[in-house]
């Protein structure tokens, strides 16, 4: 669980790395809680329903590291297409890096869809 500071929240590149997101709803009156009051409540809602956050849908979801992994495969791709530029390099790794994590895969996933990434790449490399 990756919990913002009090003043800044989390950045988008925080966000980015983030699996799911979640919102404590909080009244006009009280507009915020502080980081310790959202950790208490969070940590009270995992434990009063373990159902509360989104279920990946399976046992064994994709690793962070194996999600990163795809991310940085996708990218190479990407720019190699001519899909991104350094303009907008920034925001497209921002998004990409958020759709990888959105996809809910499994660690079993992981190495077909880079192994269909490396062969994608290998063949635009390689004039194919």
């Amino acid at each position: 669980m990756l919990f913002g500071s009090e003043k800044f929240g989390l950045s988008r590149e925080d966000i980015a790395h983030c699996h799911w997101l979640t919102r404590i709803p909080t009244g006009d009156h009280t507009p915020s809680m502080n980081l310790g009051q959202a950790v208490a409540v969070t940590l009270y809602e995992l434990i009063r329903d373990p159902g509360v956050l989104p279920s990946p849908g399976h046992r064994n979801p994709v690793s962070g590291k194996d999600a990163e992994q795809l991310t940085v495969m996708l990218l190479d791709v990407l720019e190699a297409s001519g899909y991104t530029n350094r303009i907008i390099a920034t925001s497209t790794d921002r998004k990409v890096r958020q759709f990888i994590r959105r996809m809910s895969l499994t660690a079993r996933d992981a190495p077909l869809l880079l192994g269909i990434l490396r062969q994608i790449l290998w063949k635009m490399r390689s004039g194919g």
